[in-house]
């Protein structure tokens, strides 16, 4: 059975999908990223789609459904790498990925973790003086 790697990197998740994505293969990757979220204590994911050609509604809402799920157990989700076509189909398909934050590529998605990590860190510490 075909399989998404899920790397992890410090506090966060790294997913690169590969492959074109069928239905049950993305099933199988939202399960197993939301449990490698909770087995790790992710506080962020970054899904990277540059190698995705299409984009349809199921694969759309399942990366909307990830992104819920994910702030649901205390982590974000940046996407990244999205084609040009792949965002034109999106929008024509009246798809919008709610609570999924996007960059350019892997090195500014990064970015935007840290950055989410780092004012969540701060925040904390701020709550807890009081």
């Amino acid at each position: 059975m075909e399989r998404i790697p899920i790397l992890k990197m410090g506090k966060f998740l790294l997913v690169s999908i590969q492959v074109d994505m069928h239905d049950r293969l993305a099933l199988t990757l939202q399960d197993e990223l939301t449990a490698r979220i909770v087995e790790e204590n992710a506080k962020g994911v970054l899904i990277d789609i540059s190698a995705l050609e299409m984009v349809d509604s199921f694969i759309g809402r399942m990366l909307a459904n990830i992104a819920t799920m994910a702030r649901i157990l205390d982590a974000e989700t940046v996407v990244v790498g999205m084609q040009p076509e792949v965002a034109i189909t999106m929008v024509e398909l009246g798809l919008s990925l709610p609570g999924v934050r996007t960059a350019l590529n892997i090195e500014k998605g990064m970015e935007i973790l840290n950055s989410l990590l780092q004012s969540e860190t701060q925040d904390g510490t701020e709550g807890s003086e009081t």
